[in-house]
């Protein structure tokens, strides 16, 4: 757990999850309403990866280039990016094509059954 508490886990949790996620939570949601492919949202996560690591350098001299800490950044942007992207999602289906889909859960859809 060295690598979490190295330039301190309060540093870690406002940049990258509490900044950093939101960014790719509305990220996520602004590439769903476009309706844009899911590869698109991994590439903007990719470059909001590369600011959080940039953050964390300029702000708490962490390093700039440390492959484990961008891809921590990474998995966390994609991992808050694409519940963003499949919330938004599910709620324009259901909401745009209500005659044919119905919700399931929070991050599913299915045809209506007819009959």
């Amino acid at each position: 757990m060295d690598w979490l508490y190295s330039n301190g886990f309060l540093s870690f949790f406002f940049l990258s999850i509490v900044l950093g996620g939101a960014a790719a939570f509305m990220t996520g949601r602004s590439v769903a309403s476009s309706w844009k492919s899911r590869g698109l949202l991994a590439f903007y996560c990719l470059l909001l990866a590369f600011a959080v690591r940039f953050l964390h350098f300029a702000l708490f001299e962490a390093t700039l280039l440390s492959v484990q800490g961008l891809l921590r950044d990474l998995i966390i942007m994609l991992a808050i990016g694409f519940l963003g992207y499949r919330l938004t999602r599910v709620r324009q289906m259901v909401s745009q094509y209500r005659w044919q889909y119905e919700r399931v859960g929070l991050f599913w859809w299915r045809e209506r059954s007819t009959g």
